[in-house]
């Protein structure tokens, strides 16, 4: 396959026990790096402790109860805050070339990633043009808005629930972090191939 587009994209999802960031907390994350034609670059996969003063959102909680291997997956074995995001950022530091921040939402899985960062480390998701230290280099890439666009489907049914299971590369999408990630580095790349920006 052939493309210019020689970025590093860091697709990411998150679990977390509730809507806020700071009143409650991500509990779990993977990020697969990978290239435009989907060459895979390396993972980071990590369940956090919770925040000091969070709480569980009573409402998320009910809902884990339905995916009890989501929230098995999202709270055994914790490690502390401030060590998983440091070697977060010394990870991503270490991909190649220019480095992008990719989700779906990036609005919900982004916020999350950047209160952590900003709390936790130097770094934010997107940092202003003073910032000259950074792990992030682009603006982030929305891949529920990128399916939108190259489907023509409206950005809210562009999602998991309702595109091809091969377009994920047949990865089960179970909330588990490092299989969403799995499959949403798969979506980026199908998407990148039907949008024209890889070629065969």
């Amino acid at each position: 396959m052939t493309t210019t587009d020689d970025w590093t994209y860091v697709v990411t999802d998150i679990e977390t026990d509730g809507p806020w960031p700071g009143p409650n907390s991500m509990r779990s994350f993977a990020s697969v790096a990978v290239t435009a034609a989907g060459d895979q670059l390396g993972v980071f996969e990590a369940v956090l402790e919770p925040l000091p003063g969070a709480a569980p959102n009573p409402d998320t909680l009910a809902w884990f109860q339905a995916q009890p291997e989501a929230w098995t997956a999202a709270t055994t074995d914790p490690r502390p805050v401030p060590e998983v995001l440091t070697g977060f950022a010394a990870w991503v530091s270490d991909l190649p070339g220019r480095r992008m921040f990719a989700a779906c939402p990036i609005a919900f899985d982004g916020t999350w990633i950047d209160y952590y960062l900003r709390r936790y480390t130097p770094y934010g998701l997107v940092q202003g043009p003073y910032e000259t230290n950074r792990i992030f280099h682009g603006p982030g890439l929305c891949l529920r808005s990128y399916a939108a666009a190259v489907t023509g489907l409206p950005v809210a049914d562009a999602g998991p629930e309702t595109l091809p299971p091969e377009w994920f590369g047949n990865v089960p999408h179970t909330h588990r972090a490092i299989d969403d990630a799995l499959g949403y580095a798969n979506l980026l790349a199908e998407l990148f191939r039907r949008s024209g920006t890889v070629g065969l």
